[in-house]
């Protein structure tokens, strides 16, 4: 599919309307356009000296597929500035590539301008010649696109700001590896070893290696990485840096793997069930938040030390989190992996260093809690698309901030053992969660009505494509497309 992009060797039209540009909007303004213009221009320069050759400018779309435009580096200047063309239809995309529509996005007609972030292109260090960037979405009048996921997650950092408040995120990245393969063939796995255990670390030590040696020279700093429970899975964890920010590494953390593994003649998949009632892969959010350089989640008279304005925020996502499925728990094949009894967050509370409670609150050893304590979100997975996890879960924490909520009882040990009527389980299915979607004033509030209705409409399409499906098709048929 094409959409009209200028071509690099064209020369600039002499004023921006002559590009279908007005400069009426917010972004970038004519002045900006220079600015943009030098620092490309550095950012060519630095490249160039690297090898590279071409840039992939990635968005992430409401099924939570990553998508692309590649940018020859001559031409690069010419994106940062004017921007490259991507149809608004993209966001009515399913994760198989089907297209729906929705009531004020979708459809044939109209273009968009994709704006890489100069300031975040790395040079990909498993894709030779290649760099990579994140980017922003504009309409051709220059206007933020209201369906640009990552600008409505700079939106959520941005009230964050407002109340004098910063955060700090990141996002586990777990993965099966598999033994290369035609899409149709069941999975096959280069390693038998024990979960957890070093007899796989030891099998696979050269492609992990391969994996730390990639995401160090794109810049990451990596906390740690190692087996997991599933046959041939993995997780790797980096450092928390701001929540756009975290949600531009989650992307390029999985295409670095997935570009490794090709190397080592593997496939990978980051999808939340790729056996069908085996243990899948989760997107774990952590969060914590900060004022004035303190950490809000120690040093507070709440519970395990949480301020009241911590506390405030996480009593907000936790009581926003069954409509926040729609957003972290995107594919109904998430809700294979969203069981009780299995680590994966099935239920609607919070505990200390709880394992099956959907908001497991951690507060770092004694001795670094000022800096460690911080909330995981456990029942997120990789379907989500990462600007719209952050984005939401910040405008439902800063809701719960402002209206000073305090957290219900603490939940500990396993929330299943409460027996009916005990601890609510979230969702069971995507239909309950596209119910509570529905009914959030909070949640359409903040995403505004065309990004909101773009997510009903691919969740709504995504659930009756899939309502007749086996946990086994469902499985089979996502295993890939993560």
């Amino acid at each position: 599919m094409t959409s009209g992009a200028v071509a690099t060797d064209r020369p600039e039209p002499s004023t921006p309307e002559a590009a279908g540009h007005t400069d009426d909007g917010a972004a970038p303004p004519r002045a900006d356009r220079s600015e943009r213009g030098e620092r490309a221009q550095a950012a060519v320069e630095r490249l160039r000296a690297a090898g590279v050759e071409a840039v992939a400018v990635t968005w992430v779309d409401n099924a939570g597929v990553a998508r692309v435009k590649g940018v020859p580096l001559g031409g690069l200047v010419h994106a940062a500035q004017w921007g490259v063309g991507a149809a608004p239809c993209f966001d009515v995309f399913l994760a198989d590539d089907t297209i729906v529509t929705s009531p004020l996005i979708g459809g044939p007609t109209g273009d968009l301008r994709l704006y890489p972030d100069v300031e975040r292109i790395v040079p990909l260090a498993a894709q030779p010649g290649w760099a990579w960037a994140p980017g922003d979405r504009y309409t051709q009048g220059g206007a933020p696109h209201p369906g640009c996921q990552r600008l409505f997650a700079r939106r959520a950092v941005a009230a964050a700001a407002e109340r004098g408040l910063t955060l700090k995120a990141g996002i586990e990245i777990e993965w099966v590896a598999a033994l290369a393969a035609p899409p149709h063939e069941e999975p096959r796995y280069p390693t038998a070893g024990p979960a957890y255990g070093m007899q796989r670390l030891t099998e696979l030590s050269d492609y992990l290696r391969d994996v730390l040696r990639a995401l160090g020279e794109q810049g990451l700093t990596v906390l740690q990485i190692h087996p997991e429970y599933a046959p041939g899975q993995f997780e790797v964890s980096v450092a928390p840096e701001g929540p756009v920010e975290a949600a531009d590494t989650s992307v390029l953390v999985r295409h670095t793997i997935r570009a490794v593994s090709a190397r080592h003649g593997l496939r990978v998949s980051f999808a939340p069930a790729v056996e069908a009632g085996g243990v899948g892969n989760g997107g774990h959010l952590h969060l914590s938040l900060w004022r004035d350089g303190h950490n809000l989640a120690h040093g507070g008279p709440g519970p395990h030390g949480l301020t009241a304005e911590a506390e405030g925020f996480l009593a907000g996502v936790l009581g926003e989190l069954p409509a926040l499925l729609v957003l972290g728990c995107s594919s109904p094949a998430g809700y294979l992996r969203l069981v009780p009894s299995h680590w994966a967050g099935a239920y609607q509370c919070w505990g200390l260093e709880n394992r099956e409670a959907a908001l497991r609150l951690v507060t770092g050893s004694t001795g670094e809690r000022a800096s460690a304590a911080n909330a995981e979100i456990k029942c997120f997975d990789a379907t989500a698309n990462p600007y719209l996890a952050v984005g939401g879960v910040l405008a439902a924490g800063l809701a719960g901030l402002d209206q000073r909520l305090a957290l219900p009882p603490e939940v500990t040990g396993d929330p299943a053992q409460a027996g009916p009527g005990g601890v609510p389980r979230l969702s069971s299915g995507p239909g309950e969660a596209l119910a509570a979607y529905r009914r959030s004033a909070l949640l359409r509030e903040a995403l505004g009505e065309p990004l909101f209705g773009a997510v009903l409409a691919v969740r709504e399409a995504e659930r009756e494509q899939y309502a007749d499906a086996t946990p086994e098709d469902l499985a089979a048929a996502t295993r890939w497309r993560y």
